[in-house]
């Protein structure tokens, strides 16, 4: 299923074809981690939720990928929040724009940036680089979906906390991420919306979530859990 949305997302000019071999390492991951949440990621989660509750502003990033495969999760997440929501894009170009945030507001979306960007990301060249002030520029936490390691690590030299969703926990993004989450877009999505409605108006469980983070060893833990999933195959009698 995931794979016919992407290829038609490709047909209809909202992904681009580079995005079929990126969902394709990410499957490679999900397929080693059991096709499930693993525990790192679920506590990944929580700890995002809490950073997004905290947030003074809090954005949602999406890309041709994340809209194609997951448009309610991520309006979901952003209204639960609330969060802004920003369509940024490594190809870029007026028309795919244009589709991909009439896509999102054919869906129920309002109000999403990236239409008419007016700053850049320091340290990125080309289209890639531009965004809204208002969204990812001013922001504060920000979710990345299947994002570029190159553009996460500038996101975080500006100061902000990023949020990743990238099934490698070995990729430049988990590695540069304040919060990398390696988990399959669609539960990862539902999981920090369903923390977000569970830790409102809980301050000390949130700012002890936050305070006890390392994402250092999120990474380790995933690494652990995809070697004991494929350990268990020759456990079975």
């Amino acid at each position: 299923m995931t794979r016919e949305k992407l290829a038609e997302g490709v047909k209809e000019g909202m992904a681009d074809p580079t995005g079929l071999i990126s969902q394709g390492r990410g499957e490679a991951f999900d397929y080693l981690m059991g096709e499930r949440t693993t525990e790192p990621a679920r506590h990944a989660e929580k700890v995002a939720a809490a950073m997004l509750l905290r947030a003074e502003n809090p954005v949602v990033c999406m890309n041709g990928n994340s809209v194609v495969l997951d448009p309610e999760g991520l309006i979901a997440l952003a209204e639960a929040v609330p969060a802004k929501m920003e369509v940024n894009l490594f190809h870029r170009t007026p028309e795919r724009m244009e589709k991909l945030i009439s896509y999102m507001e054919s869906k129920g979306a309002k109000n999403v940036l990236g239409r008419d960007p007016d700053t850049r990301i320091p340290g990125l060249n080309h289209d890639r680089a531009l965004c809204t002030q208002e969204g990812v520029g001013s922001s504060d936490v920000i979710v990345v979906p299947i994002e570029d390691g190159d553009r996460a690590e500038a996101l975080v030299a500006m100061g902000k906390k990023v949020i990743s969703l990238d099934l490698n926990p070995l990729s430049r993004t988990s590695r540069m991420a304040t919060v990398p989450i390696s988990d399959e877009i669609s539960r990862a999505l539902a999981n920090i919306t369903a923390y977000v409605k569970e830790l409102r108006g809980k301050d000390a469980e949130i700012d002890a979530l936050i305070s006890s983070y390392s994402a250092r060893k999120t990474r380790e833990g995933e690494i652990e859990a995809i070697c004991g999933y494929l350990m268990s195959e020759f456990s079975k009698e």
